[in-house]
């Protein structure tokens, strides 16, 4: 089990999402909808198809004018113009993105990407003299520089006319340039949840005074940055990755379609999560291997031949990524102990910088925990770090500022650089302000749905789910739940890194998919009760359909939960209720226990049977006993005098005989 806690909605939601199944939405579809707030049908349509959604003025950004005010001095002048990127798919994005435009508009325009072992991130002195003395006027950031004040300063005196262009947190002073372009300036403005390739994009918007034609144009690269960067798939964003998604399938440009090609992405098959897993590691490998410049020839090469042979080199450096990814991975491992307490701090001489931020985030997944990740050079160490629920790895790191030589980044992901003899006072200051700074919902499994019938898992149903796309950070793929389910079969799947499951309920054999799980892991063994959190899916296979459930977690049944909800009196479903309708003898046992004690008993939850946790609501409902819920334990008194009462009297059992 990969969540201690479970948040299942025991609670019915059909009446929420009425006013959508009166206008044709399919039941799984109108109830995640109506679980996310959605329960008008306008604003369903609104969220779905995006009708009605529109970009917001790009103007409306800080600075915007003085950037495009400079940009456009410069087009008009055929000045010599350099774009500095990141190396990440964030940056690479943006940088192609910008520069391509500028080349468009007949521009000279360098591309720099700095190396990411040899410079690290962000502007740099020795590179802004280097693009002045090649006679550039004037430097564009992408990505990047909303913290380079140092840098700024230098760039004025040379001088150099400077315009930046980020998206990650500001720190109390703002460098000197033309014009800092980052939507985190105002902490109530448009924006905020854009990527760097998001601000670049707004930025030539801006330039061209025509949102429209700009997002038909410039989509695939503002779509990729956007979903590698992590940022959430609503507002601007959704509107964004939406066109982008569209453009990638029906017209790519050249680099893209070689490498959907290479990675064996079918068109139809894209979506948000594609760029996730499959596109974005490609064109991130590039960077972690100081090879930048290969991602960014595949994304501006115009013809399909040379594309190809650069996608196909692409994916082999993704390769020899994966292999440095393994072997990190499993030092990091043999570096920890079995159930960490806190934020997650290790070191070594022996990494590749450019991968332990890809082992950082898979760290901070398995144990549910901030990991900070650093290579160490004689007595430096350049550091990448991961957040985990909603605690803000910029905050603290903010916060540990004083044994920091320098950080930047936002609060999911951050670097960091550091001198060795900070290391463990640095640990222990993170630790304080991690105790102090709890992150919510880090532990705990969110469902949208239980589902309570066989109805929903039917295939039209959960083709209609493709409408929720794209779906990702902010926008996560609904997650439903099956409770009490058998498991069937267990077989270990792709190296016995992966694991297959069967399991039954309503009387049918369901198949599971659970990726990154082995059959340790799993820990349960077929025959066994267990509860199942999953997102449905179709699964091709010759031709043939079919729903597959695709796993996140995986637990032996768990009733407690299921018992407070009956105890509270939930509005559950009867249909889910009625394999435990108790039988008399079922009532007659708890009564005999209850009377036996004087008619007064406090039973923990844990150990409360669904079919006795149904007994006392039905006692209740005819006057036998009270009973009061306190946490996980509930206190019972029963009425010993009361006058006999003939259990067929109980609406409650009546309404679960009819769905029995």
């Amino acid at each position: 089990m990969k969540y201690p806690i479970w948040n299942i909605p025991y609670a019915r939601r059909s009446e929420t999402a009425e006013a959508l199944l009166n206008v044709g939405y399919t039941p799984l579809l109108a109830a995640v909808l109506a679980a996310r707030g959605f329960t008008e049908p306008k604003a369903a349509e609104r969220f779905l198809t995006g009708a009605g959604e529109n970009l917001f003025d790009p103007f409306a950004l800080r600075d915007m004018d003085k950037a495009v005010l400079r940009i456009h001095r410069a087009i008009e002048n055929r000045e010599h113009v350099a774009v500095y990127g990141d190396y990440d798919v964030d940056g690479i994005t943006s940088t192609c993105l910008l520069g391509g435009y500028l080349r468009e508009k007949g521009l000279k325009c360098e591309l720099y990407i700095p190396d990411r072992l040899e410079e690290g991130y962000g502007l740099n002195t020795a590179a802004i003299q280097a693009l002045f003395e090649r006679g550039v006027t004037l430097l564009i950031t992408v990505d990047c520089g909303v913290t380079a004040c140092e840098e700024a300063a230098f760039a004025q005196k040379l001088p150099l006319d400077l315009v930046i262009t980020d998206h990650h947190e500001c720190r109390e002073s703002l460098p000197e340039a033309l014009a800092v372009v980052d939507p985190r300036r105002d902490s109530a403005g448009a924006g905020k949840e854009l990527a760097g390739v998001g601000v670049v994009f707004m930025l030539i918007c801006a330039l061209e005074g025509d949102t429209e034609a700009c997002l038909a144009r410039y989509c695939d690269l503002a779509a990729v940055g956007t979903v590698a960067d992590v940022m959430p798939l609503l507002g601007e964003n959704r509107v964004i990755i939406r066109a982008g998604l569209k453009k990638l399938r029906e017209e790519p440009r050249p680099g893209l379609h070689a490498l959907l090609k290479e990675a064996g992405i079918a068109p139809d098959k894209l979506s948000a999560a594609s760029i996730s897993y499959s596109l974005a590691p490609r064109i991130n490998a590039a960077g972690r291997l100081g090879r930048s410049e290969l991602a960014v020839e595949l994304l501006l090469e115009k013809h399909p031949v040379a594309a190809a042979n650069l996608a196909a080199q692409l994916c082999e450096l993704n390769r020899s990524r994966q292999k440095l990814e393994t072997d990190i991975m499993e030092q990091a491992r043999d570096m920890l102990p079995e159930t960490p307490e806190g934020p997650i701090v290790l070191a070594s001489e022996r990494w590749h910088q450019g991968v332990i931020g890809i082992v950082a985030s898979h760290l901070a997944e398995t144990y549910r925990l901030p990991v900070v990740m650093i290579c160490l050079e004689g007595e430096q160490g350049k550091g990448s770090c991961r957040s985990f629920g909603n605690f803000s790895m910029f905050d603290a790191l903010l916060h540990c500022a004083a044994l920091l030589e320098g950080f930047g980044g936002h609060p999911l992901a951050a670097g960091l650089t550091i001198r060795r003899e900070n290391l463990e006072a640095f640990r222990a200051a993170l630790l304080r302000y991690f105790l102090e700074n709890p992150a919510d919902a880090a532990q705990t499994l969110n469902i949208d749905l239980l589902l309570d019938g066989p109805e929903p898992l039917l295939l039209p149903h959960v083709e209609a789910l493709q409408q929720m796309e794209p779906c990702g950070y902010g926008n996560p793929k609904p997650l439903f739940c099956l409770t009490d389910a058998l498991l069937e079969d267990v077989v270990p799947i792709g190296g016995e890194k992966h694991l297959r499951l069967l399991i039954s309920k309503f009387g049918q054999s369901i198949d599971c998919v659970y990726f990154s799980c082995t059959e340790k892991e799993l820990g349960l063994r077929a025959g066994e009760r267990v509860d199942v959190a999953f997102f449905p899916q179709v699964n091709e296979y010759r031709a043939k359909r079919s729903v597959q459930l695709l796993v996140t977690d995986v637990r032996a049944a768990d009733y407690s939960a299921l018992c407070r909800a009956i105890l509270n009196g939930a509005a559950l479903p009867p249909a889910a209720l009625a394999p435990y309708k108790p039988a008399r003898r079922d009532f007659t046992r708890l009564w005999r226990s209850l009377t036996a004690l004087d008619g007064s008993r406090e039973i923990p939850c844990a150990q409360l049977a669904v079919t006795d946790a149904i007994c006392l609501t039905v006692f209740a409902e005819l006057g036998l006993l009270t009973y009061e819920l306190d946490g996980g334990t509930v206190r019972v008194a029963a009425n010993l005098s009361a006058a006999r009462v003939d259990l067929d009297d109980s609406a409650i059992l009546r309404q679960l005989t009819v769905n029995s």
